[in-house]
């Protein structure tokens, strides 16, 4: 059910067949270590649901401070998050790499809501986890969730989730390995999201393909078809407004057709702006500073060769700009 990208080691791209899915790594830059970081993305079945799951196991690697950070964006995404080894701290969102004094230890399970600015935070030292990233009108219909009681929070899932959920969060910290918990959660979440999946409920795996379903679903909802109904709609469905889900949407796209190109072309900023409708540069600029906490020349260079970037690399190869497997 999920196709998998890996990035990891130094080796060439490559393909092969693991669980019915595929599974790449690529190489990097002498000073990116191989810590293990892998992406499983979604059939149709569970695409509206599951935007995808990243793995990141650093045990065995030799890591410098610097190297234990992780880099995440803004998000429209809930998430589940199991530490299975380590621990790990969010630091604030615009942390000094040095302040480990503004920090919050993350729960082992965790539940983190749709985050509205990028967050950064820490491994002391080496951890291995495992994250679900949910759709969050998907995770409300599974479980009655107030999204909006969730945005721009991590709290330990056990306490907000029913006692099916509960027991299954036990059941994935303790498989055996990550094949297994790949296997538990289309187990578990498959026949959930078959009984609240709403009628022509479809996704995908950018941005896009979820925004306009939910714009539609929000239109066509029995109470009213207004503009402001169904604004409200998305909003009480995700935790965030239209407008905020649109500058997601065109920031992801931005860096996706930046992503594609190969890392010694530089790109066009003027172009990307216009091409994916930002007013000017400067927009495009802000926006993104405002979404990762990099400027958008600085990002893609660094995406190559700064570890605490790995999540962005997972994407940048996961998935190209057309919304396909890469």
């Amino acid at each position: 059910m999920f196709a998998t990208a890996k990035a990891s080691g130094r080796s060439p791209p490559r393909v092969r067949h693991l669980r019915k899915a595929a599974a790449w790594s690529y190489g990097t830059s002498p000073d990116v270590s191989a810590a293990r970081s892998e992406l499983w993305l979604p059939q149709p079945a569970l695409a509206s649901c599951v935007r995808g799951v990243m793995v990141r196991d650093t045990r065995g690697v030799q890591l410098d401070n610097a190297q234990r950070f992780n880099h995440f964006p803004a998000a429209p995404t809930c998430a589940l998050l199991w530490y299975l080894h380590g621990e790990c701290k969010l630091l604030h969102p615009r942390p000094r790499e040095a302040d480990h004094e503004v920090q919050h230890r993350l729960p082992a399970v965790s539940l983190c809501g749709p985050f509205t600015q990028p967050t950064v935070s820490w491994n002391p030292g080496p951890m291995h986890a495992f994250m679900v990233l949910l759709m969050p009108d998907a995770l409300h219909l599974m479980t009655g969730l107030d999204i909006g009681a969730l945005v721009d929070r991590v709290v330990p899932a056990g306490e907000w989730l029913g006692p099916d959920w509960r027991e299954w969060l036990v059941q994935m910290q303790e498989a055996v390995d990550d094949e297994a918990r790949l296997a538990l959660l289309e187990a578990f979440l498959q026949p959930r999201w078959r009984q609240a999946r709403p009628a022509g409920g479809l996704g995908g795996f950018l941005l896009a393909d979820w925004s306009q379903s939910l714009a539609l679903r929000a239109s066509r909802s029995a109470l009213g078809r207004s503009l402001r109904q169904a604004e409200r709609r998305i909003k009480r469905w995700t935790g965030q407004t239209q407008r905020q889900l649109k500058g997601l949407l065109r920031s992801e796209q931005a860096f996706l057709q930046v992503a594609a190109r190969q890392p010694t072309q530089a790109p066009n900023w003027a172009d990307v702006a216009v091409q994916q409708g930002y007013a000017d540069q400067a927009h495009l600029c802000r926006e993104t500073r405002r979404i990762t906490g990099f400027a958008p020349e600085a990002l893609r260079r660094q995406m190559t060769t700064a570890e605490s970037l790995w999540a962005y690399r997972l994407w940048a190869v996961g998935v190209d700009d057309d919304g396909a497997v890469a």
